[in-house]
């Protein structure tokens, strides 16, 4: 008799897991279980819908339910909520249709993703007030552009979602304000970025509120204003709250499946929970960070998808590592690309144990003659005592994806040295002799040295 392999949500890494597992053993029963109607779908891209740059919201899914059932032979059900997780007798209660029934596993994944955190605003329930987590909403927030005509968008968070969706709605002809109670927007990203993104978003014409912290919304039954704190009110038709997520973890928790020191649920190198056979992927996990070696929550499409598929084999007889996380990320802001992985902020690097060293530079993303050269901006940190590369960061109109050089150093446990003699590629369309992160480091390697 095959094992059977539940899965508690139908999208990044639980498909990712159930398709790895039915490629590798296709005697094996999948059975996903997904609450929504959505499954294998983009949400990275769902700014984009909003803004009218993917024409359809179904041009965001990768693999239709149909697909997933005909093709790769996954029982997939979608309408169906798992409830509650027995590890003991190792069965899920899944409620549909007003219907419970129970599910029986040999090995289970719960990859129940994260939420939009809601902060306790008073007028979110207002018509007009959103946040952009899922599908249904992205479909939401377009439909009341297009048929309600806003004039003014308030932009709550100046995180990836605040940026994103400030570029998307000032492209849909609003007028848009955006309010981050932090002293800069992005800040992960560390204040070398913020600055160069700040002043960008002021030339398109965005509203930048720092160090400006909301109290809610008000209007007539539909939104009106933002208001913030100290009594001040400004006029907002719509209003995307963007001011992070959290993890959905509550079904693990009530099984007496352990949490991490993140809030997230605590998992080995394997993807394996404090419960046997039960496995976590995803938004709603932790993983290890490259540079610290501690848990870390970094919920990011490709971390999501990678653990899955490493479960997935791991199910299969080979067991695959998830892989560290370094925390890369890339956004778009209008005409900059903005990019960070690591860790940028110095206080961070020094309670991790680390002598954090930086430098910040700014090159040319071309050779100096060839047409369409950009400034490019690159921050880099080192440990001053090992020379180890700890993190980096990029912004310009031209080449973020440079990132992923300073990415795949930190992933090799690289020096600046070492980073500094990578043999890049070199011809004039694509960039200088010395590529940008190169300078960087020769920079920062002379640094060190003094």
């Amino acid at each position: 008799m095959s094992d059977t392999l539940v899965v508690v949500g139908g999208d990044a890494a639980g498909l990712s897991a159930a398709s790895k597992a039915k490629r590798e053993d296709p005697e094996m029963d999948v059975v996903v279980f997904e609450k929504g109607q959505w499954v294998s779908y983009a949400a990275c891209g769902m700014p984009y819908y909003v803004k009218g740059d993917v024409p359809e919201l179904a041009d965001l899914v990768a693999l239709t339910p149909e697909e997933i059932r005909e093709e790769r032979d996954i029982d997939l059900r979608t309408g169906h909520e798992v409830v509650a997780v027995d590890t003991g007798s190792q069965t899920v209660t899944v409620a549909a249709d007003g219907e419970r029934f129970d599910q029986a596993y040999d090995h289970l994944l719960i990859g129940t993703g994260a939420s939009a955190v809601v902060p306790p605003f008073h007028g979110t329930d207002l018509d007009g007030v959103f946040t952009i987590h899922d599908m249904d909403e992205a479909d939401a927030i377009e439909r009341y552009v297009t048929e309600r005509a806003p004039e003014t968008a308030a932009i709550v968070g100046g995180g990836y979602v605040g940026i994103e969706m400030a570029e998307a709605l000032s492209a849909r002809g609003l007028d848009v304000s955006l309010y981050e109670m932090l002293p800069n927007v992005l800040q992960p990203f560390g204040e070398a970025v913020a600055d160069v993104v700040e002043d960008h978003l002021r030339e398109q014409g965005v509203d930048l509120h720092l160090e400006t912290a909301v109290s809610g919304f008000a209007g007539e039954g539909r939104v009106e204003a933002v208001q913030l704190d100290g009594g001040e009110s400004h006029a907002a038709d719509v209003a995307v709250v963007g001011v992070g997520v959290r993890p959905n973890v509550v079904l693990a928790e009530d099984a007496g499946i352990e949490l991490g020191p993140t809030g997230a649920i605590a998992i080995d190198e394997y993807g394996r929970t404090s419960a046997a056979n039960v496995y976590a992927a995803g938004d709603c996990a932790e993983n290890v960070h490259v540079v610290t070696g501690e848990p870390d929550y970094v919920p990011l499409a490709l971390t999501a998808n990678r653990a899955g598929r490493a479960i997935g084999q791991t199910l299969t007889g080979s067991p695959t590592a998830i892989g560290e996380t370094a925390g890369t990320a890339i956004v778009k802001a209008f005409d900059l690309g903005a990019a960070r992985t690591g860790i940028l902020d110095e206080e961070r690097a020094s309670d991790a144990g680390f002598d954090p060293v930086s430098v910040t530079i700014t090159d040319a993303t071309r050779a100096h003659y060839y047409p369409g050269s950009e400034e490019i901006q690159v921050t880099l940190v080192a440990d001053r005592e090992t020379g180890a590369v700890l993190g980096g960061s990029v912004v310009g109109r031209d080449g973020a994806k440079r990132i992923d050089t300073v990415a795949t150093a930190l992933h090799g446990g690289l020096t600046v040295t070492e980073l500094q003699n990578a043999d890049l590629a070199y011809a004039p369309p694509f960039s200088p002799v010395w590529d940008p992160v190169l300078t960087a480091a020769k920079v920062l390697a002379g640094k060190l040295e003094r």
